[in-house]
């Protein structure tokens, strides 16, 4: 295929900003929410067709576009495979979804926060299509501007702290991996990741590097203990932002872990799986009791990000088909579980103005759909079989067993943990008495708010029950994965 398909899904967002833009909208005018959300949804379109035409019987990158940028020092090379597809359907699905949540959620330039979501946009897919560290690297870190305006802006009171926070921890943790990117030119003479896993990196090199890399993914995965800025952030950002941050932006760390951890640096992931194990454990059981304690919705949310994102971490690294495949279709689960979450606190948030726990209760006699809706992703998110939530988590924990009794175990508890603040925030929230007489008052979900949160319900639900089409398409790609990754290990001294 001449067209180039990657780049057009890519920037199509970023050239819609423009029109938005450029666009002379009254303070009553919907164009820049119609022209926003058009082009997501053109864009959403056009990564279906890349996914629906890609062959899911092969492991290659297809779809390749190669260009030279500046001075064949740097190519601006694209391709998908199995794994980064799913992470692109999802960003893609994702954003039509927080632009209708803007409707009833931002209040003021509503013009300039759609600009922002759509070059967010445009950066998280070139994450996500890269297939050159440089360009990798810049897309991976120019996400970070129009999130930090979304949080500083549009958030709550103490959102300019939040988004400083935000911003310096994802930015301190990228800085040893762009030195790993300019040593691994100086070392192979590139800068294309086809071609560094063929050249592969030497055995002496790849622990410091490997360590450069998690500094930047482990921050933004977050991993215990360079989580704390996550909560703060979710708190503070509008609901479009946390649906973004939870459903998107912390699944980038998990893909790196796949795309450059382990076939860049096999014998290093090897050596420091004991430490993945551990800070996973740690984030599972720790962040998991934390939550349990929280009086806010969102950070009880956003610290079961953390420990569901432990999850993703014990799966890749046990190396395993089970596990790998687990923790990806843990991040796509996730990623629609949290969004529909965070949706569910801004709906109420949006007519009572406030995330405590305690404004809440009995909402199930006042708020019906709203009530049966918050309960099935409550129950998704505690991996309630027949959700999406269950599989993998399920999947992770078979390969776990695979490779350490005893770390399944301990990450089997967690599960519990789960249940718990999940079934407590529901019974706080939709059960009991109704003490706030305001709650009598409250309008149940309307058109646009059902619209967002049923679609997002039936894929939990439908990827539940018949999760085929994520396993398929990750099928082939994962097996390339593991193989190398066994290859490189039988002949590490070889080398």
């Amino acid at each position: 295929m001449n067209f180039p398909i990657l780049t057009t899904l890519i920037f199509l967002p970023l050239i819609s900003s423009f029109f938005i833009f450029l666009s002379k909208g009254q303070k009553n005018d919907n164009s820049a929410i119609y022209i926003s959300l058009f082009s997501s949804l053109a864009t959403f379109i056009l990564s279906l067709f890349v996914w629906f035409s890609l062959d899911l019987s092969s492991s290659d990158f297809q779809f390749l576009e190669e260009k030279s940028w500046i001075n064949d020092f740097i190519k601006f090379k694209l391709g998908v495979d199995g794994i980064s597809i799913l992470f692109i359907v999802l960003t893609t699905f994702i954003t039509p979804i927080c632009i209708i949540s803007c409707v009833n959620s931002v209040k003021t330039r509503i013009k300039e926060f759609l600009i922002a979501i759509l070059i967010l946009e445009t950066f998280m897919l070139g994450v996500f299509c890269s297939l050159d560290l440089v360009v990798f690297y810049l897309f991976f870190e120019a996400g970070l501007i129009p999130m930090f305006l979304i949080i500083g802006v549009w958030g709550g009171p103490k959102r300019v702290y939040s988004a400083f926070k935000f911003f310096l921890f994802t930015l301190l943790g990228s800085v040893l991996m762009l030195a790993a990117i300019i040593f691994i030119y100086w070392l192979t003479g590139t800068t294309d990741i086809t071609q560094i896993y063929e050249i592969k990196i030497p055995k002496e090199y790849q622990n410091i590097l490997w360590l450069a890399f998690f500094s930047s993914f482990a921050v933004k995965m977050p991993m215990w203990p360079v989580h704390t800025w996550l909560p703060d952030a979710h708190v503070e950002a509008p609901t479009a932002g946390s649906v973004i941050l939870a459903a998107i932006l912390l699944k980038m760390a998990g893909y790196g872990f796949l795309r450059f951890s382990l076939p860049m640096f096999p014998l290093a992931s090897e050596y420091f799986t004991p430490l993945i194990f551990t800070l996973s454990i740690i984030a599972i059981i720790y962040t998991s009791l934390v939550a349990l304690m929280q009086e806010d919705m969102k950070k009880l949310i956003a610290y079961s990000s953390v420990a569901h994102m432990g999850y993703v971490t014990l799966g890749i690294f046990t190396f395993t088909k089970q596990g790998i495949e687990g923790s990806i279709f843990q991040m796509i689960s996730h990623g629609l579980i949290s969004a529909a979450l965070f949706l569910c606190v801004g709906v109420v948030y949006d007519r009572l103005h406030s995330r405590m726990i305690s404004t809440y209760g009995g909402l199930v006699n006042h708020l019906p759909k709203y009530s049966f809706l918050f309960i099935l992703f409550a129950l998704a998110g505690l991996g309630l079989p027949g959700t999406s939530g269950f599989l993998g988590e399920f999947l992770v924990l078979t390969g776990a067993f695979q490779k350490n009794y005893l770390i399944a175990m301990i990450a089997t508890f967690g599960v519990v943990l789960g249940a718990a603040y999940m079934l407590w925030l529901s019974k706080r929230v939709i059960f009991g008495n109704t003490n706030n007489s305001e709650i009598k008052t409250l309008k149940d979900v309307n058109k646009l708010e059902t619209l967002m949160l049923v679609s997002l319900g039936l894929l939990v639900i439908y990827f539940g029950f018949y999760p085929v089409p994520l396993m398929d398409t990750v099928n082939f790609s994962v097996d390339n994965l593991i193989n190398n990754y066994e290859l490189a290990i039988k002949s590490k001294g070889l080398n």
